[in-house]
Order: C-alpha cells, then sequence, then structure tokens
C-alpha cells in the first residue's frame, strides 16, 4: 500500500468543494443502488426456478449493477484524491493528517461546513474531537 496522501487543515478545506459534490453523488447513488436491490428481491422473491429469469427481474439486476457501477467510479474519485470514503449513510469522509508526529484523520461529514474535528485512526467517529492549535499550524513534513 502507498503512503497515504497527507493533508494539511487548509488543503483538506480547499478540497470540500469537490469533495462535498463527490460525497453528495456517492449518497444518492447509494441510495438508488439500495432501492433497486429491494426492488430486485422483492421480485426474485416471486419468481420460480422453472421460469428463468423473467425480462424484469433482468433489467432490475442491470439497474442494480449500473448504480453499484457508478458508486464505485465516484468511491474511486474520493479515492483518487486521498480521502477515505467511511460511511456510505452519511457521507462521512476522512483525511490523512499528522498531529504531531503521528498519522490522524481529519474527518468530515456530508451537511458540515467545515472540517471541525479529527481523531485517531484505530477510533473512528465516535472518537472524533474538535480541531486544535496543533491541527491549525498545518504543517506537513
Amino acid at each position: 500500500m502507498p503512503d497515504p496522501r497527507l493533508f494539511t487543515l487548509d488543503e483538506a478545506e480547499r478540497t470540500l468543494p469537490l469533495v462535498r459534490q463527490i460525497v453528495s453523488d456517492i449518497r444518492n447513488e447509494y441510495r438508488e443502488w439500495r432501492d433497486a436491490v429491494t426492488r430486485y428481491e422483492l421480485e426474485a422473491a416471486g419468481a420460480t426456478a422453472d421460469s428463468g429469469e423473467t425480462d424484469l427481474l433482468r433489467a432490475l439486476r442491470e439497474r442494480v449493477g449500473s448504480h453499484a457501477e457508478r458508486v464505485a467510479v465516484l468511491v474511486e474519485e474520493l479515492q483518487a484524491l486521498g480521502v477515505e470514503l467511511k460511511d456510505f449513510e452519511q457521507g462521512l469522509v476522512d483525511f490523512y493528517a499528522l498531529r504531531e508526529d503521528r498519522l490522524v484523520y481529519l474527518c468530515w461529514r456530508l451537511g458540515e461546513d467545515h472540517i471541525t474535528h479529527w481523531h485517531e485512526v484505530d477510533e473512528g467517529f465516535p472518537g472524533r474531537r474538535p480541531v486544535d492549535a496543533i491541527l491549525t499550524r498545518g504543517v506537513v513534513p
């Protein structure tokens, strides 16, 4: 695995307009995918092995696949920026940063105006803490 891209708080903030749009698209597409899966499963529950895949089932399966592909492309866009998607529903993402000499995440969620929290890499969202002066200095070696 290559070294992660390290962000200062300012760098992460500057990517937010693009990240916000991608994450919004991911969340919307994910919801469409989830709805398509539910519809497919409901239709498939009434099918029999003897009847094979109906035209409707095939169309629903293809719709599921199409949404899944779009979600994957959008997630890859985030990854290319160096941003990690943590939760499809909440639109939760993390940016790698350094706090003193250790790797941490700057944490942002869709709907937040700015990046205001960070957490340890092994803690996740419940361990979020407010950004402090150590992170606002913005020094990346």
